[in-house]
């Protein structure tokens, strides 16, 4: 691109950045009336679409002219489906759990007759007709929201709604620097890694950058895949451009020409988001925008392998091989695609970039804690009250984000007993560690880890050794199988686990799991072998009496484990017969209003009459 090519361009940009914040204003302010629904992947399912529908039938049946727009997750997912509307004069209102009745008689009572049902909150800046700000709700108001910023705000298929919050402000800054200025930027800002190991992004980008090649690469990692974790699909579905920005701005840095998004085929709508993000930058002329910089991206969709996740088996699935992990060094920043100095990013350490290039990296370092700077998203979910995604500066401590933001476990009258952190590979913590600040420090001295920010809530009625089988049998099932420490150590602990729930181990078990734990944290190939036995590490760890009451008495307390319980109904039962219909076994039955009785013969133990019992009728019981 030539000066004069360049000039051109600097003015096409400002023209179209001034024509989107019209665009912008007129949508807060106009005389039309906006309806925002949240059809992120969890809006969708809650219902999201039916609102929709409802709300299209509605406003024409009675003749009102409002646009419609779909906006990503703004986080609390107990509250969807979310539906907002901005009416002229009012400040945005937001409604939850909206079902499609529930929209028309909202939409044709606020925007057909003028009458205003109760809303569970506004976006107002002033106090307004006793109503709470969203944004002071109790799950929202601890929070931090930097790279959270435009999720259920914008629309995340129009790109005039990101350029006018001052989208591609951070890459315009960052292309006008060189690449060794921009790389001290970042490491300035002291953001580490998101996708689990923590790795300081600025020195990653560092020894790439340091490195001799006429290409080089950068790649998104969006395979996120554990269990509970959608941290990385929220964003990308409600906010694809600052991904998108993200990866421009690395590749500035380190002088990468081409990029790669490596999203799982399981998310389809961030895939189209970001299919439309990429179209719409390529439109406006940013992918080749200034001398110095050409760049080209294209999405490639993985098959569901969780230890794709892993840096070296990802850019082996790119590659068209099989998708394994290899020994490091070198590591791809030296020797990655193609043999090429590659780096690879997650999801959330790239949405945060443009935060921190046009805010400058003192600022995003005044954030979070000593050697864990800025804010971190997590998937808040389990025994808690307020399931969602939120954003938090690192350092916050359990017992905030459990109690203050979570609101504690569903119900009160069974308390706390652990949260799990870091997924499937991550670690189970007791009460003794919610006043521990969450930073990466910290998780590893109580053998944990960070990873991509899942939180996993328990309460008394979670089986620690039931817990630890499951995350166990996941990793298991998703082990390549090239290193034997990982191939063979996770089978052989499932299969010692299941014994323990059978009733059929005995304590020289739990020695002989500890040993494995160690053996496979110390000798697997990749983070997946090595993080795999933290579950049972921990459970062991913290909650070793528990292990012993199934071994020597054959009791699980928590009424999990099928093999020590059975099922019986109490006085308390109506007789109003929901559980007998409900049994898929046949194994209730008594008189309509009369006490039921459960037969333990054909009783499968699924639990099913305990979950759709209001009358805690069911009881289960272990010796």
């Amino acid at each position: 691109m030539n000066s004069a090519e360049l000039a051109e361009f600097r003015q096409s940009f400002s023209g179209k950045k001034a024509q989107a914040s019209k665009r912008w204003d007129d949508l807060n302010t106009g005389s039309t009336p906006v309806v925002y629904v949240g059809a992120g992947s969890c809006g969708r399912a809650a219902g999201a679409m039916d609102v929709i529908a409802s709300v299209e039938k509605t406003t024409e049946r009675i003749k009102v002219k409002a646009r419609v727009l779909q906006v990503g997750c703004i986080g609390p997912c107990y509250l969807e489906p979310l539906m907002d509307i901005r009416k002229p004069g009012l400040p945005r209102l937001s409604y939850a759990n909206v079902t499609a009745k529930k929209a028309a008689e909202i939409v044709e009572a606020l925007l057909g007759r003028g009458e205003m049902l109760k809303p569970v909150g506004h976006f107002g800046e002033q106090a307004f007709d006793g109503i709470e700000r969203f944004f002071d709700l109790p799950m929202m108001k601890p929070q931090v929201r930097v790279v959270l910023r435009n999720c259920g705000i914008i629309d995340p298929e129009d790109m005039d709604h990101y350029l006018a919050r001052d989208g591609y402000e951070g890459f315009l800054k960052a292309v006008a620097m060189q690449p060794d200025q921009l790389i001290q930027e970042v490491e300035a800002s002291g953001i580490r890694g998101r996708g689990g190991a923590g790795f300081p992004t600025g020195r990653k980008w560092r020894t790439c950058y340091e490195q001799k090649a006429e290409q080089k690469y950068m790649i998104c990692n969006a395979d996120e895949g554990d269990p509970g974790a959608f941290m990385n699909r929220s964003l990308l579905e409600g906010d694809p451009h600052a991904v998108l920005e993200g990866m421009m701005i690395a590749a500035h840095a380190i002088g990468a020409s081409r990029g790669y998004i490596y999203c799982r085929s399981e998310y389809p709508l961030a895939i189209k988001r970001l299919n439309q993000a990429i179209a719409d930058a390529r439109s406006l002329g940013l992918f080749r925008c200034f001398p110095n910089f050409e760049f080209e991206v294209k999405i490639k969709e993985g098959a569901g392998a969780f230890v794709c996740g892993e840096e070296t088996a990802l850019i082996a699935s790119i590659e068209g091989k099989r998708g394994s992990p290899r020994p490091r060094p070198p590591y791809p920043a030296v020797e990655g695609l193609y043999g090429k100095p590659t780096v690879i990013n997650n999801v959330e350490t790239l949405g945060t970039l443009p935060n921190i290039l046009r805010n400058g990296a003192s600022w995003y370092a005044g954030h979070g804690a000593e050697k864990s700077k800025g804010t971190k998203t997590f998937s808040l979910v389990g025994k808690v009250k307020r399931t969602g995604l939120i954003e938090v500066p690192l350092g916050t401590t359990l017992r905030k984000v459990i109690f203050d933001i979570g609101g504690g476990p569903i119900n009160d009258a069974k308390p706390f007993k652990a949260v799990q952190t870091g997924g499937p590979s991550g670690g189970c913590l007791p009460e003794a560690y919610l006043d521990k600040p969450i930073d990466y420090e910290n998780l590893a001295a109580a053998g944990s880890i960070m990873g991509s920010g899942g939180l996993i809530v328990m309460d008394q009625e979670t089986c620690v050794v039931d817990i630890a089988a499951y995350f166990l049998d996941f990793t298991q099932k998703e082990s390549c199988g090239k290193c034997t420490p990982c191939r063979v150590g996770t089978r052989v602990m499932v299969d010692i686990l299941e014994r323990i729930k059978k009733g059929d181990a005995d304590e020289d078990d739990l020695d002989k799991l500890e040993r494995l734990g160690e053996t496979m944290s110390k000798g697997s190939l990749c983070a997946l072998g090595k993080s795999a036995p933290n579950p049972v590490k921990t459970t062991i760890r913290y909650f070793r009496d528990e292990y012993l009451e199934h071994i020597r008495d054959r009791r699980c307390r928590s009424g999990v484990c099928k093999e020590f319980i059975t099922f019986t109904i109490n006085a308390q039962c109506t007789g109003c017969a929901v559980c007998l219909r409900a049994c898929p076994s046949n194994a209730i039955t008594g008189l309509k209003k009369e006490q039921h009785v459960i037969d333990t013969a054909k009783c499968i133990k699924c639990g099913v009459c305990r979950s759709v019992c209001q009358f805690d009728a069911v009881e289960v019981k272990s010796p």
